[in-house]
């Protein structure tokens, strides 16, 4: 692998970091919008939330993620791959459901309970500017530490 390459990959490991911490750790949309591209998609699945477009995403981020983000949020990499374009990493994601959470449980109460689940997130970048940026959240396993699965016949 050459200089060049390692250092695009180094720049787009750098461009998804910043853009995660302004969101996720700092609740700072103005540093978190200095780093996307303005044909930017950001999506939570399976909850299906978003945006596409930077006015979009300064929307769903101003209104649906940085007021809704759990106090005790802590996310910890279990591991991460990537190439000089995109970056994956896989993430242990523990919060207290303290407040609803538009983003990844909308309409969802909050219980109140601690849970910790794995979020895969995949990061597209593009002239050091993330320009995709999904995440794949162990929904079951969310549901199961919230105590939102219903009881199964039978089960016990």
């Amino acid at each position: 692998m050459t200089k060049a390459v390692q250092d695009l990959m180094v720049a787009v490991e750098r461009a998804r970091d910043a853009f995660a911490t302004a969101v996720f750790a700092d609740g700072d949309l103005e540093a978190a919008m200095a780093r996307v591209a303005p044909d930017v998609a950001f999506s939570t699945l399976p909850a299906g939330t978003g945006a596409r477009g930077a006015d979009a995403l300064r929307r769903h981020l101003a209104e649906d993620v940085l007021p809704h983000r759990p106090a005790d949020l802590i996310t910890t990499r279990v591991s991460r791959t990537g190439d000089r374009f995109r970056v994956v990493d896989e993430a242990r994601v523990a919060f207290t459901h303290d407040r609803e959470l538009p983003w990844l449980l909308p309409g969802v109460a909050p219980t109140g309970r601690h849970v910790e689940v794995l979020a895969i997130s995949v990061v597209a970048v593009r002239k050091e500017r993330v320009t995709e940026y999904r995440t794949l959240w162990d929904h079951h396993g969310l549901l199961a530490g919230l105590g939102l699965l219903p009881e199964v016949a039978g089960a016990g």
